[in-house]
């Protein structure tokens, strides 16, 4: 009890005691607090626990010390270290920072809590490069090894865990090996260590150091108090002799110390306390004075309580009371779990279930002054007790890096992939480490960092960025295009010349160019021929219903009856050439009756084939999406390729007809030869639909139909061109030749021969 006087007297600056009660000298030990870490503050709370004397640490961090089955009568007013690894996690995350590494000393306090610190590292996504644990006994040789990772990382954040006299060897080998350009993270046990940033050689590589540290707190009168102690006023604190050596370096005489030191080291109790003034701005580190303040006022306070206990309203057996004078340690181990209080800086204290207090953070930064000295600047705070995503709050516009560029440095194994990209694991790395692989054929990423690809709907396609969806490409031969534009243009054209064709042959019917050649036929083909030049127009634009069930079925119909025509002018050639002969039974079949029954069998299969081709499966509109990526072809799905095969292969059949017929009889002495021009007729249109075959088949989309098309209207024009335009050029140009008498000559001629 005369302890906790004398030290809440040095706290306070109060020379009247801050309880109401008289402390005798032989009153019992009531609480302990102490600063020793980790392996002793184990050892010490694991024996004071057994016999519940509460024992209050200001210094000791250990996660392992809030086990209160263990340890039933610690507590600390530091924060334990599992809430400082999860503010130096939220710190990492905090500046974007996915790839760090970790140093951690080889004593309790750095193998736990770097074990700590990973674990929230991880749950929060961060990767970790490498973890490098250091002698706490300095090694040169495994030091330099352990260091050799740091130097050579990728990493530029690295944190250390581990109290500042063991990390100071590591620091020096460190900047002996000009490591730069890193981020150096401290935890509360260096953060604010004179021994490491007053080191000059140390200042321009920890420039920019970012730290948590215990929360700094002003308490008002202690400096002066500490400036006015002197032996000779306060001769019976036992406190006093043990601060004025430690504060001017000297000793008190003893029998001992008389003999082995130099009398000029000895204190007389007369000595300036000037140098110790400035040792005191400069040395000073108020936050750990501000965890003894507290520990001190918790003790106080829970003595305070015991006292205020009415009798028969106690919370002991029989609703006792605590006896003040006579104080047992399981009582006021009671009275310190429940104390609660706010101090003179306005800040609420308290322990937790485990002991702990409440846990907040300042968040320090050390600059670099012009003179070349190190500042700690507080740029935020963690507080645990705020909601999780508001616990930490930092200025970053007042920190300094130790980089020339003031942005936020950097620190990741693999950049940010960009939309449209997404994250390929490189094998053997971690989750940090990847490669940005652009997104498949119709797949998409909208953000940064995509760990996959999105497929888009069927009917929109990946921009060229493939950041979105966008609807697919219309393809279909439209008469906007010029494609479709010419080949309708062209198709217009040529069945205007042959109406044209057909009117001059109507106009000059009774000539007997147009007589010797079979008029109706001719006026049947040419006919046919014009229908077919506007076959053309059913395949541009887009496919509907009723153009799907005529474009294939009429072009087959109108083609086969010209066809048709052409074979039966082939076969009237051929009988009108042996009818002349003498005696010739051919005379019969001349009239009408061949070229009707002709053009009506042939033309008449052909029906059947496309009428039984539309009731069994009729060619229907469709959009079709996997033909061409990235684009819908609006096409008409024909049901049936081996019916569509069949009606071209009829026809084709029947132009092979037409033509072995024609080649036979193109020597013949026609009035007009027109076997030989029928011929060459055949032979294009041959010509133009064997092209058709693989054309048609290597193309897809508006360009197969435009083959089709191109295959109509060139096959037409072969049959127009050959068999009409010399009979138009005699017609119009020669008609000298258009007469009976040339006729006559000619097969007089002929007979001749």
């Amino acid at each position: 009890m005369r302890t906790l006087h004398g030290t809440l007297r040095m706290l306070t600056g109060q020379e009247k005691p801050l309880l109401n009660y008289q402390c005798e000298k032989q009153s019992p030990l009531a609480a302990i607090i102490g600063e020793s870490r980790s392996t002793a503050s184990v050892s010490i709370a694991t024996l004071l626990g057994l016999y519940r004397y509460p024992q209050v640490s200001y210094f000791s961090s250990s996660p392992l010390l809030s086990d209160k089955h263990q340890f039933p009568s610690f507590f600390r007013t530091i924060p334990s270290d599992d809430v400082q690894a999860l503010g130096l996690a939220q710190l990492v995350v905090h500046f974007g920072w996915t790839w760090v590494g970790i140093v951690s000393s080889e004593d309790d306090y750095g193998t736990l809590g770097s074990h700590l610190l990973k674990q929230e590292l991880l749950k929060f996504g961060v990767c970790i490069a490498f973890h490098k644990v250091f002698p706490i006994i300095p090694l040169t040789m495994k030091i330099g090894f352990n260091l050799d990772v740091v130097r050579t990382s990728s990493a530029r954040v690295v944190l250390v865990f581990s109290p500042d006299h063991f990390l100071l060897p590591v620091m020096e080998e460190l900047s002996r090996q000009n490591v730069t350009g890193k981020v150096w993270i401290a935890t509360e046990a260096w953060s604010t260590s004179p021994s490491i940033s007053n080191k000059k050689e140390l200042a321009h590589m920890l420039k920019g150091t970012i730290g948590l540290t215990v929360k700094e707190g002003t308490m008002a009168g202690l400096k002066e108090f500490l400036l006015g102690l002197r032996p000779a006023t306060s001769p019976d604190d036992m406190f006093v002799k043990p601060f004025w050596e430690q504060a001017l370096g000297c000793r008190w005489p003893n029998q001992e110390n008389t003999r082995t030191h130099n009398m000029a080291s000895f204190c007389t109790g007369t000595e300036n306390l000037e140098q110790f003034r400035s040792r005191y701005s400069d040395e000073y580190d108020p936050r750990i004075s501000y965890n003894v303040y507290n520990g001190m006022y918790a003790i106080a306070h829970a003595l305070q309580a015991m006292q205020s206990c009415f009798p028969g309203h106690g919370p002991f057996t029989s609703n006792t009371c605590g006896e003040i004078k006579n104080i047992k340690p399981w009582q006021l181990l009671h009275y310190m779990k429940n104390v609660r209080f706010k101090n003179k800086m306005g800040e609420e204290m308290f322990f937790d279930s485990n002991g702990n207090p409440p846990a907040v953070y300042d968040i320090v930064n050390w600059q670099l002054e012009p003179e070349g000295t190190i500042v700690y600047t507080t740029v935020g705070s963690f507080d645990s007790r705020a909601p999780m995503g508001k616990q930490l709050s930092i200025n970053i516009s007042a920190m300094r890096w130790n980089l020339p560029d003031t942005k936020v440095p950097r620190s990741v194994c693999s950049e940010s992939c960009s939309p449209g990209y997404r994250k390929a694991a490189q094998k053997g790395q971690p989750a940090c480490c990847f490669d940005c692989v652009s997104c498949s054929e119709g797949e998409i990423a909208h953000g940064t960092d995509s760990s996959h690809c999105m497929a888009c709907p069927p009917d929109l396609w990946p921009n060229l960025r493939r950041t979105e969806c966008v609807p697919k490409r219309i393809d279909f031969l439209s008469y906007q295009e010029a494609l479709g534009g010419i080949l309708a243009a062209f198709g217009s054209i040529c069945c205007f010349i042959t109406v044209l064709v057909l009117r001059y042959f109507f106009k000059y019917r009774d000539t007997p160019i147009v007589k010797a050649n079979n008029r109706e036929l001719t006026y049947i083909l040419l006919g046919t021929l014009a229908l077919s030049f506007l076959c053309p127009l059913l395949f541009i634009g887009i496919p509907h219903k009723i153009t799907c069930l005529l474009r294939q079925t009429a072009f087959g119909i109108t083609f086969v009856l010209s066809v048709s025509c052409v074979l039966a002018k082939t076969i009237m050639v051929v009988i009108a050439f042996n009818a002349t002969k003498p005696g010739s039974s051919m005379r019969r079949w001349l009239g009408p009756r061949v070229p009707v029954v002709t053009v009506s069998v042939c033309t008449l299969g052909q029906v059947i084939l496309c009428a039984t081709w539309l009731f069994l499966c009729p060619p229907l509109p469709e959009k079709s999406m996997a033909l061409k990526s990235g684009t819908i072809i609006l096409q008409c799905n024909e049901c049936s390729e081996t019916a569509f095969w069949c009606m071209l292969g009829y026809m084709g059949l029947l132009a092979c007809a037409s033509f072995f017929v024609a080649f036979l009889a193109r020597k013949l002495p026609d009035s007009f030869n027109e076997a030989k021009w029928i011929t060459f007729s055949m032979l294009v249109f041959l010509s133009v639909w064997l092209s058709f075959v693989p054309g048609y088949l290597s193309t897809q989309g508006k360009y197969m139909v435009a083959v089709e098309i191109f295959s109509i209207i060139s096959s037409s024009s072969g049959i127009l061109v050959c068999i009409f335009i010399p009979k138009c050029y005699i017609i119009l140009l020669r008609p000298d030749l258009n007469t009976r008498e040339h006729l006559l000559s000619k097969r007089a001629n002929s007979n001749t021969r």
